[in-house]
């Protein structure tokens, strides 16, 4: 157990299913993946807005994504906090596109139309593990509330 544990910190733990994933993707999916979770539910259009914002995100096939979410769930799952996913994604992206892994956060929270308070709290965590301006943060949740108004209008 304790040598599984030492591999897992390590990162060697699943090398051979790891060098399927980028470990930039797994962050990000397993970061959006805590957020659709959050709030106890994940309902079919979080899985939905995930699987299109990977796609968007890393140009994968659907095939691909799918194993890439059911690869970071379980990662996921066996993390003991967020600041491992974090770490990658502040080593490889930039500004914009950590702002842009934040606008991915707004849009599964918003994906049921409601703000759950763990999921506002989870929200305000990833913005300071990502190291981002809580003005910008708020201008990608403002960007998403009126894009949600606009389609919900529509309806």
């Amino acid at each position: 157990m304790l040598n599984r544990i030492m591999k897992m910190l390590q990162g060697e733990d699943d090398a051979v299913e790891e060098s399927r994933f980028e470990r930039i993707q797994i962050a990000t999916c397993a970061l959006l993946l805590e957020v659709a979770h959050s709030d106890g539910n994940y309902h079919a259009i979080e899985a939905k807005i995930v699987n299109d914002l990977l796609a968007k995100k890393f140009s994968l096939s659907q095939v691909a994504i799918a194993e890439l979410v059911d690869y970071s769930h379980q990662h996921r799952e066996q993390s003991l906090d967020l600041f491992q996913f974090a770490q990658v994604i502040n080593a490889h992206f930039s500004r914009e596109e950590k702002l842009n892994v934040m606008e991915g956060v707004w849009r599964v929270i918003y994906a049921d139309g409601v703000l759950d308070k763990y999921e506002d709290a989870l929200a305000r965590q990833l913005a300071t593990l990502l190291r981002l301006d809580h003005k910008d943060v708020i201008d990608r949740k403002v960007k998403v509330l009126d894009e949600t108004r606009v389609s919900g209008a529509g309806s």
